[in-house]
């Protein structure tokens, strides 16, 4: 069986959904959508309207109220929107509920995200962990799917008596689930030792929040090709390359990106990739500076980070993409309006986030800005790292004031 989410070309119609709770606002839930629209148009739909709740909790039965169901269905008829994406994670009851009053395909975050991956895997590797992680999706929403599996095994006698075709499939996923584990538990066992033949050399992991410039900092620090696209989850296979700065060889790695809500499914399949995070030495969380939700996403990167063991690490915070960093310069007491000025790297390290200590840099990858400033505190911190695992090696790697950093 391949994956079970369509991964077709054709850009099918949709609607976005979303609710605001008591704890929210709507620019904050607008943010969110505009994330959504992002992930669908990854997946490759084309968004044609967004719809929008305040709710104090979630309806049970149809996640959103009674009145608003029925706009949406009226909407969707009228414009033959082909599906409903809602921004919250659904339960099968809810889903099976909406289908029917939609009389349409409806996905929820975690289907969307589980379908860009699906897109995004090249490998056998990430093809196997995103598979898996459909699966225990799929599981218990069983109910709802209007067409059952495609047969494994079939014919008169070999059902069992009494068997249902939902209880034959929810058979037939267990024991693909089991066989996906097994291959993944082989992967593993053959990455780790990857992993373990490379020898002591310091490695230096990219993490961050999806579509930050994670593998446009890699190809400019390695000089490789790393697959790089303005698109969600561009990279879903670790990449380890070795990088020399001066004559100070390590490893740098870059992984799969982070993002608010990452099914837990996907994560417990990731577990092999993230790896590389949780064996780091050091880790570069890059951060896309002209985001206007930056300081969200820096949040959820090291919640995530937690999460997985590697909230602990020596860390260099990379704000990337300054050359398309805006802020306003008027005075608090100013009231025209408001205008947007590009701001100086001078200006930038007068910000809190140049405050933050030395562990702290902004760049551009895509325009090479302050690159060089880059690979300077870079060497310095391998060069701690190393010196201290081979202090025999102090007078081999001269200290940054001595070295020879010519880019």
């Amino acid at each position: 069986m391949g994956n079970l989410i369509s991964t077709s070309k054709k850009q099918e119609q949709a609607i976005l959904v979303g609710v605001i709770q008591p704890f929210q606002d709507e620019s904050e839930i607008n943010d969110y959508l505009d994330e959504l629209e992002f992930l669908a148009d990854t997946a490759g739909a084309i968004i044609i309207k967004r719809f929008i709740q305040k709710i104090d909790e979630p309806n049970p039965r149809t996640f959103i109220g009674k009145g608003k169901v029925l706009d949406i269905a009226t909407f969707v008829e009228e414009h033959n929107i082909d599906m409903v994406i809602f921004d919250d994670e659904l339960t099968p009851t809810q889903l099976r509920n909406l289908e029917n009053e939609f009389k349409r395909k409806v996905l929820d975050r975690t289907n969307l995200i589980l379908d860009v991956f699906a897109q995004r895997a090249k490998t056998a590797y990430a093809k196997t962990q995103v598979e898996l992680a459909q699966y225990e999706f799929m599981l218990p929403r069983l109910k709802r799917m209007w067409t059952h599996l495609e047969r494994q095994r079939g014919g008169i006698g070999l059902r069992g008596p009494g068997e249902t075709e939902i209880e034959t499939d929810r058979r037939i996923i267990r024991n693909r689930i089991a066989k996906l584990k097994d291959e993944l538990s082989r992967i593993d066992r053959q990455m780790a030792t990857q992993r373990k033949n490379r020898g002591s050399a310091v490695r230096v992991a990219l993490v961050g929040y999806t579509n930050v410039g994670k593998s446009t900092i890699m190809n400019l620090i390695s000089k490789s090709d790393v697959f790089a696209e303005n698109k969600l989850f561009a990279t879903l296979d670790t990449t380890v390359r070795k990088v020399v700065i001066g004559n100070l060889p390590f490893l740098l790695s870059d992984t799969v990106g982070f993002i608010r809500k990452l099914p837990h499914q996907l994560v417990e399949s990731f577990k092999s990739t993230l790896d590389e995070v949780r064996e780091a030495d050091l880790l570069l969380h890059v951060v896309d500076i002209s985001h206007p939700n930056f300081e969200e996403q820096i949040n959820v990167v090291n919640q995530t980070l937690q999460e997985i063991g590697g909230g602990d690490k020596p860390t260099i915070l990379v704000f990337n993409k300054i050359d398309a960093y805006t802020w306003s310069q008027k005075p608090a007491d100013d009231l025209t309006p408001t205008t947007q000025e590009n701001v100086s790297l001078d200006e930038l390290k007068r910000t809190w986030m140049g405050k933050k200590g030395t562990d702290c840099i902004f760049i551009s990858a895509k325009q090479k800005i302050n690159i060089r400033a880059f690979r300077e505190l870079l060497y310095k911190m391998v060069r701690e790292i190393h010196v201290t695992r081979y202090p025999y090696d102090n007078f081999l790697y001269p200290d940054i004031n001595e070295a020879n950093l010519e880019y």
